[in-house]
């Protein structure tokens, strides 16, 4: 059973959208319909924008403390809701439900960090080259704020944006992924019966381009945070130039992974397929290049298809499963034509390659080895549970094949040498390094990419900048 009503929030009100317009949630282990998504009308919209102004104005006038109790209070109901909300979201997304939870409680952190982060929002005080004055830095929040976000991590994804603009002082209005917005709306609830003022949060759902044009479009929000693609970052960077909003950009990747002759195999073998195939594969910092040391390489290769043959499918309520289905079936299709054109190229299928079952929308988990580098998923994010694993024989060329694609989200790295790996974390042209470990996203660190993986940060201090302006205050006389 699926345990949650799907609507809109507008102004402090769970509502339907005024036109009635709507599309169906498929849940994709079973393509069973679990409810309806309402669409946000374009009058829905502008009450959105309408009442995140007001609710901005009473939200920034309140104390850091006020608002950190009141989203305290939403952490809370978070960790008491946890098993609820988490199978909410394996419904809508597939991913097992451990992973789910986990997920939930990440949220919960988030939130509780943000919280206290928002009593941290200092200036300064500049020494004045003039007698008499006195220089002072304030920090504000930069005013409403614009969040999209994409459908691979429904709870994280959101609250990263949420958490970060609330602790500033600011009103979000946020658009999350048709595919997955019960998950949405039920941390939603949970910070309105926390107290957070009427317009302080708002949820939309609906035709995507249309209602980014249009908030966008917009002078009432002065920023716009996106998860989503590299193509609709660009979009929806171009859109926000008309008004010079700020923007934060967490966009894809394709993470390489180094494993140099020295590492500890076993560990990297076991670190990586865990990684590898967690959401099935449809995570932006997944690794999804790697290069193996032609010492190691076929060690390597035996032994992560050994441990990603284990992996066992299913419906992520099952807990025996391990990695649930892809989103929707126009993954499938992308899966197999990756995969087709890799072994049309002369790569070697070392398992999987296939849709699994006839029903939900299951792929192998897939290794290709002996890769070629002109394949297409070698340049293209696959967001899939395809590993494509080639060798290489020297320091400068694997650096140089690592960073050979546009993106910059994360990299990993495996050595047990302190000097190689420093190296290799300078050399690499990425926002995030995991070296020996790809536990790189925690509520207290920057998130964030460079190049065609974006720029600006969620989490950690960084996050909590983002949604701050600078102003000078020069005082004579007073």
């Amino acid at each position: 059973m699926y345990d949650e009503t799907i609507e809109l929030l507008i102004d402090g009100v769970f509502c339907q959208g005024s036109d009635g317009r709507s599309q169906p949630l498929i849940n994709p282990a079973s393509e069973e319909v679990l409810g309806q998504v309402p669409y946000a009308s374009t009058a829905d919209l502008d009450r959105a924008l309408e009442a995140s102004a007001k609710g901005f104005a009473v939200w920034k006038a309140m104390t850091t403390h006020a608002r950190s109790a009141i989203m305290m209070r939403a952490a809370q109901l978070m960790d008491d809701r946890k098993e609820t909300i988490a199978r909410i979201l394996t419904l809508e997304n597939g991913k097992p439900l451990g992973e789910a939870v986990i997920e939930v409680a990440f949220a919960a952190e988030v939130t509780r960090f943000y919280a206290e982060e928002g009593k941290r929002a200092y200036g300064r005080i500049i020494p004045a080259r003039t007698p008499g004055v006195r220089q002072m830095v304030v920090k504000e929040p930069v005013g409403p704020v614009l969040g999209f976000a994409a459908w691979n991590f429904p709870a994280s994804n959101i609250i990263r944006k949420i958490s970060g603009a609330l602790g500033a002082g600011c009103s979000i209005i946020m658009k999350p992924a048709e595919e997955t917005p019960g998950t949405a709306v039920a941390l939603a609830r949970c910070f309105q019966e926390a107290g957070l003022p009427a317009g302080v949060l708002a949820v939309v759902f609906g035709e995507a381009a249309a209602i980014s044009s249009h908030l966008i479009a917009s002078p009432i929000p002065k920023k716009v945070t996106l998860t989503g693609s590299t193509a609709v970052g660009k979009l929806l960077q171009r859109q926000a130039a008309d008004t010079l909003k700020r923007c934060t950009m967490e966009l894809g990747g394709h993470s390489p992974v180094i494993v140099h002759a020295d590492a500890d195999l076993d560990q990297a073998m076991d670190t990586l397929v865990a990684a590898k195939f967690r959401n099935a594969g449809q995570v932006c910092t997944s690794p999804t290049r790697f290069f193996i040391h032609e010492s190691r390489y076929e060690a390597f290769v035996e032994g992560f298809v050994a441990r990603a043959r284990t992996i066992r499918l299913g419906n992520g309520l099952d807990p025996e499963t391990r990695m649930g289905p892809m989103i929707a079936k126009r993954r499938l299709d992308v899966m197999e034509a990756m995969v087709a054109d890799a072994l049309d190229r002369g790569a070697t299928l070392s398992l999987g390659g296939r849709r699994a079952g006839n029903r939900g929308f299951f792929f192998e988990p897939t290794v290709l080895s002996d890769m070629p580098q002109d394949a297409r998923i070698m340049s293209e994010e696959p967001f899939g549970p395809i590993a494509p694993i080639s060798s290489f024989a020297a320091f400068d060329e694997v650096v140089e094949r690592a960073n050979a694609l546009p993106y910059g989200l994360a990299s990993f790295v495996f050595t047990r040498s302190m000097t190689l790996a420093a190296k290799t974390e300078e050399a690499l042209n990425a926002g995030l390094v995991g070296v020996n470990h790809t536990v790189i996203s925690t509520p207290d660190t920057p998130f964030g990419g460079v190049n065609e993986s974006g720029y600006g940060s969620e989490s950690g201090s960084e996050g909590l900048e983002a949604f701050l302006r600078t102003k000078l205050v020069s005082e004579y006389g007073v």
